[in-house]
């Protein structure tokens, strides 16, 4: 019988003993756990029902570089119910924009850019690990601060799906124009025009090309208008 307590107490002290260590390594290991972004309501309430929006409603994206305020399209509502339900969770805050093109356009989107797991060179391919079917309207161009979204090439993609999560603002009309009726237009930019260009200026190209040396970030995203009217 007291071996038989003897050998209990010393399996009990065993594992006593190693629980530390193993919730130490979980905790190590979970640091750099390569997993796709959740959007995290979850965590915190949501500043407002993505669910419950009108049709056009006003975002305020809010950068290192100033505040860039952008209007969604009703013609658009898959990318535009999309995007919403990113800022409802969150999604978009310390996210980098990692492509500028002067002259062009640039892209964010990415939730690898801040994910201390992943290097630079893995930028640009992080999304919700979906893609949405493409909106296409024909009124809908690539004008000056014009919001589409990114997307993979023809040969993956024949259908032109977007990404979940990454999007691009044009800069310069004429060179984008090419992008029309390939890549979708769900938005517009109707104020922060100086802090596009500002950003399209910024040095680029030491750590990676088309990306910015310093960072340039999105400190969040706000709703300012519901697209209900008065």
């Amino acid at each position: 019988m007291k071996n038989t307590l003897l050998i209990i107490s010393w399996t009990l002290l065993l594992l006593v003993g190693c629980q530390p260590k193993v919730k130490q390594a979980q905790v190590e290991c979970s640091a750099c756990q390569h997993s796709t972004h959740v959007v995290d309501t979850f965590l915190h309430v949501p500043p407002f029902n993505p669910y419950a929006l009108g049709e056009e409603p006003i975002f305020d994206i809010v950068t290192t570089k100033g505040t860039i305020r952008v209007k969604l399209y009703k013609e658009t509502p898959l990318h535009r119910d999309n995007f919403a339900r990113l800022v409802a969770g969150r999604f978009y805050g310390g996210i980098l924009f990692d492509r500028v093109i002067d002259g062009f356009m640039m892209q964010f989107g990415d939730p690898w850019t801040k994910d201390p797991c992943r290097t630079i060179d893995e930028y640009g391919w992080g999304d919700q690990g979906f893609w949405i079917p493409a909106e296409f309207v024909d009124r809908l161009r690539h004008k000056r601060g014009a919001l589409a979204a990114a997307r993979e090439g023809d040969d993956v993609n024949p259908e032109k799906m977007s990404s979940s999560s990454q999007f691009y603002l044009v800069q310069n009309e004429e060179e984008c124009k090419r992008l029309d009726g390939n890549y979708t237009v769900f938005g517009e930019t109707i104020d922060g025009f100086d802090v596009i260009d500002a950003i399209a200026k910024v040095p680029r190209g030491a750590k990676k090309l088309d990306m910015p040396n310093e960072p340039v970030k999105i400190e969040t995203i706000k709703l300012v208008d519901d697209g209900k009217g008065k």
